[in-house]
């Protein structure tokens, strides 16, 4: 398990030095450096959505501006997102998106698993490319090419942070 502080800091700025200015995110402990830190930098846009498909219609309009945005979720908002991805599959949006999982290693909560389980597979279905992140020394490097992906060649990425990275929480 890695130190959310040391690692949420490292992804935050990764993201803000490839030119992301937007971050849309449903409350989320598993985010909360970063979404502490898009609250507090002048130099971006932090919202907060109500639902996790909102993220995915915001980062098209972002687009649409001139601007790279990236959704904050937690795997189980993932199924949220399947219908709402088809908007990113047939407008050729670029989509970033960044999933601490949930329901797998170490997993103590019987509600997480079954999403957890899905995710891959849901978004590898509607067109997503996944990358994914266990351990720290892969977080910056796997984090730009997402971006890459993501941004220079107008594809959907989702960017797995396994629980084997973010650790398990107690239930």
């Amino acid at each position: 398990m890695s130190d959310q502080s040391v690692w949420g800091a490292e992804l935050y700025d990764t993201l803000v030095d490839g030119g992301v200015s937007i971050f849309a995110y449903v409350p989320d402990g598993g985010h909360k450096v970063m979404i502490q830190k898009s609250l507090e930098d002048h130099r971006v846009h932090s919202i907060p959505l109500t639902t996790e498909e909102e993220g995915v219609a915001l980062t098209a309009g972002a687009d649409l501006g001139g601007k790279k945005a990236v959704l904050l979720m937690q795997s189980s908002g993932t199924g949220n997102c399947i219908n709402m991805l088809s908007l990113q599959a047939n407008g050729r949006f670029p989509f970033l998106g960044i999933i601490t999982m949930r329901g797998t290693f170490g997993e103590q909560n019987p509600w997480q698993v079954p999403m957890g389980k899905a995710v891959r597979p849901c978004l590898e279905a509607i067109g997503v490319h996944l990358l994914e992140v266990e351990r720290p020394d892969e977080l910056k490097e796997t984090t730009q090419a997402a971006m890459n992906l993501a941004f220079r060649s107008q594809c959907a990425v989702a960017l797995l942070l396994t629980q084997k990275f973010i650790g398990a929480k107690a239930f």
